[in-house]
């Protein structure tokens, strides 16, 4: 069996990761068009006096709760590198009226459930907080249509309450307009709770409730957030010592071109730019929507075209590292972040150092802007000597900061951000049935149903069964008509 995969994210990774081991005597080949593996997962480990700077170009972290990262650390080996985020300094602050207030505590999956703490809190007012309280009394609506998220927190909590509190934690998360964002693609359990408790707070409180009665899924570490202690790129040297170990063809590098399927061969043809041409029995996509959509514009101008749509907005991530005596104030807590109608040209900025100590060397600090969200794009000079300008002036406005800093990275990432926009489910129902007349196709990547470390690493496992079950039915139409044949000669 051949299968080639194209893309070498943790998407493409994954995928021929599970290739190799649900298929050992196949042939695997991935194909990434840059000259690095591992896409939005870089990591630079700085030399410094007593230790090294750890800095993530993108993603810091993966999200624990959800299997799939954990998982595939643990076949790889490096479950006990895995570092939780600091237990001892957990404040998060939001930043108003140019001002660091901290985030109220009770926030249970972006829904506010301690109301001491709300009644404290300084970033709604009290009309806001009155308005919160609505959430208790207002009947759900009925049926399951799709509406954007700032939609539904405004029509449950009020506005206030969501350009204040849960806009700057979404836009964290999916660098995007929450007035477009589709509810059903990006948080589908908000509209569960509200029909099915008929409140977001009292939904939030009993599933707050059910999970810490579950207990930690993640071994040794209560953490929602792991990293390796070296970074993310531990994961994927991990992954590409065992692909190459195991046989697996890596081809960095290497600009795919177009596909081809062949109805008599039931096989597909892999066009490179180079002008080679390789054949196999399974394709997997593990490229942005967009790159993807180019792939296939010759073999389904209509499939293309869907995936076309998916909208992808451009990010950045600028790291500077200072010693702590330059700094004004104690980095007390994971960071801030920043309301959309706050006209920040940052959406926020991680106290890396606090989060996970061990990414600075004692007596320093390491710091982490982001910016970059949907809407926004035209606002920012997208160059790194303008981005750290950028970065520096978000620091001394908020922290005082006006060191020269020690060490600075910047790393620009164009349409790196899929955005599950209204109409995205849409969206994905016709990529579904488009693929079905190919079902030795597969997507993976983060386009799709999840933009998280996990969400890939699965998208491209589920992607690898596709094409393993439509090969094995492909074999067992084979066998009978061979059967057929030899029961009925001439």
């Amino acid at each position: 069996m051949k299968i080639i995969i194209i893309g070498g994210g943790i998407s493409g990774l994954s995928a021929a990761y599970y290739a190799q081991k649900l298929v050992p005597d196949g042939q695997i080949t991935l194909i990434e068009a840059s000259d690095r593996w591992g896409g939005k997962i870089t990591t630079q480990r700085v030399p410094f006096e007593a230790g090294d700077f750890i800095i993530e170009g993108g993603p810091d972290t993966f999200l624990a709760t959800k299997p799939w990262g954990v998982t595939l650390c643990q076949e790889l080996g490096l479950s006990d590198r895995l570092h939780g985020t600091n237990p001892h300094h957990k404040n998060t602050y939001v930043l108003h009226h140019n001002r660091l207030e901290p985030l109220p505590d009770g926030l249970a999956m972006m829904v506010p459930t301690d109301i001491p703490s709300i009644l404290k809190s300084r970033l709604v007012s009290w009309p806001g907080k009155v308005r919160m309280g609505f959430d208790f009394l207002l009947p759900a609506h009925n049926g399951h249509h799709d509406e954007s998220l700032g939609s539904f927190v405004s029509r449950r909590l009020g506005r206030e309450a969501y350009e204040n509190l849960i806009e700057p934690l979404m836009s964290g998360i999916y660098a995007g307009n929450g007035d477009r964002l589709s509810l059903q693609s990006t948080f589908p359990y908000l509209q569960d709770l509200e029909s099915k408790h008929g409140s977001l707070a009292r939904g939030a409180l009993q599933m707050r409730k059910q999970m810490a009665a579950r207990g930690s899924s993640t071994q040794g570490s209560r953490s929602a957030f792991l990293t390796p202690t070296t970074g993310l790129s531990e994961i994927v040297e991990a992954l590409v010592t065992n692909l190459t170990h195991n046989g697996v063809e890596m081809r960095l590098n290497t600009q795919v071109s177009s596909i081809a399927y062949q109805d008599v061969a039931a096989s597909w043809q892999v066009e490179l730019e180079n002008g080679e041409s390789l054949q196999t029995d399974g394709v997997i996509l593990a490229a942005p929507a967009f790159a993807s959509a180019s792939i296939l514009s010759r073999l389904d101008p209509d499939l293309a075209s869907v995936l076309q749509s998916i909208p992808y907005t451009s990010t950045a991530t600028v790291t500077l590292a200072y010693r702590q005596s330059d700094l004004s104030r104690q980095l007390d807590g994971y960071g801030y972040v920043i309301p959309r109608r706050e006209g920040r040209r940052a959406l926020a900025c991680t106290w890396t150092s606090t989060k996970f100590p061990h990414r600075a060397p004692s007596g320093c600090s390491l710091i982490r802007v982001f910016v970059g969200r949907a809407g926004q794009e035209s606002d920012i000079r997208w160059d790194k000597d303008s981005l750290l300008e950028l970065a520096r002036e978000e620091l001394e406005l908020t922290l005082g900061i006006t060191a020269e800093p020690l060490v600075s990275r910047v790393f620009i990432w164009e349409q790196a951000m899929p955005q599950y926009n209204l109409g995205h489910p849409e969206k994905l129902a016709k990529i579904e049935a488009a693929l079905e007349k190919y079902s030795s196709l597969a997507l993976a990547g983060n386009g799709y149903r999840g933009i998280g470390i996990p969400d890939c690493i699965h998208s491209g496992e589920m992607a690898i069964e596709k094409i393993i079950s439509a090969h094995a039915q492909k074999c067992a139409d084979m066998n009978l008509h061979i059967l057929e044949n030899s029961a009925h000669p001439g």
